[in-house]
């Protein structure tokens, strides 16, 4: 049983039965100000007989005459006088928490925390947070960046406010959009034996051969673990590294091939330090996604900054 269900039962009718909206307190304190119905209604922006109509509901919810009518205008009756007293102190803590709730958003809005796996962080978020400052200067911004399944648990949390994963699916517990896509691309330094190949990798070898790879959790890592489950999954990492750049800069010095992003080894493959190397008939392709804790739809700064990300 619900609280109102059972305040009835128990013969307690609710408060918003028993008061008069805000609107029609409104009202009577421009009828007792202006002396006129007719003004009153013109100033709050409704028609006469529609502010007679209020009126008329506010005294039949309350049992009492509250305006008197008549050809020279309007005037509150002894008990409107009171009742309009008593509307005007509502009508200032209505004010008051309006006051509060404003400077609440304000607070809100003037910070953005956001989570962003890796590769989102290094290579589209600063694009991103640029375009956010020219439009909201005064936001100051709060960025961690971490594997997928971090962001996620920030959100969870409540220590971000919008975050961005790479991966083959939304986190449990988060509801998020598709920004983008994303090819993860074999690649290896230009001295090793790959990289002299006429015909593209075959996945089997591909999953045979230890690999730098980034850490589990990571939308990298998952993708890739994903496309290679029927091959047994990759071999175990020559080794594991917790960040793109540490692993770019380990194929760089020929320690062996790996897997990343496109978007993260464009200026490598132009300048001929990594060479990419295909790879027959294996799906390296992801979604880029923004994500925040389900139901809770970004507002503020955040809606903001995720309708920069579709620019």
């Amino acid at each position: 049983m619900s609280e109102e269900d059972r305040g009835a039962a128990e013969g307690r009718v609710p408060l918003t039965h028993r008061v008069p909206d805000l609107g029609a307190l409104e009202l009577l304190l421009a009828v007792a100000r202006l002396g006129s119905l007719g003004r009153a209604a013109r100033e709050m922006g409704i028609t006469q007989p529609a502010a007679s109509g209020r009126v008329r509901s506010m005294e039949r919810q309350l049992g009492l005459a509250l305006v008197e009518r008549s050809p020279r205008g309007s005037r509150l009756t002894d008990a409107g006088v009171l009742v309009t007293d008593w509307a005007r102190r509502i009508v200032e803590a209505a004010e008051a928490f309006d006051a509060g709730a404003q400077a609440l958003r304000g607070r809100r809005d003037s910070r953005l925390r956001v989570a962003a796996s890796m590769t989102i962080a290094e290579y589209l978020l600063p694009g991103w947070l640029i375009a956010l400052r020219a439009e909201r200067p005064g936001t100051a911004v709060s960025l961690f960046a971490g594997n997928s399944a971090a962001v996620a648990a920030r959100l969870l949390a409540g220590e971000a406010d919008l975050g961005f994963v790479e991966g083959l699916q939304v986190p449990p517990g988060l509801d998020g959009t598709v920004i983008g896509h994303d090819r993860l691309v074999v690649v290896t330094a230009p001295g090793h034996p790959w990289a002299r190949r006429r015909a593209p990798l075959d996945p089997a070898e591909l999953a045979a051969t230890p690999l730098i790879l980034r850490e589990r959790g990571s939308g990298t890592r998952q993708v890739l673990d994903a496309a290679l489950t029927e091959r047994g999954g990759p071999a175990a990492p020559l080794l594991e590294l917790a960040s793109t750049t540490a692993a770019k800069a380990a194929v760089v010095s020929g320690a062996g091939p790996s897997v990343l992003s496109e978007l993260a080894i464009g200026e490598e493959l132009a300048a001929r330090r990594l060479v990419e190397i295909p790879v027959a008939g294996l799906p390296l392709r992801r979604a880029l996604r923004a994500v925040w804790p389900a139901g809770h739809r970004p507002t503020g700064p955040a809606r903001e900054l995720l309708g920069l990300t579709a620019g």
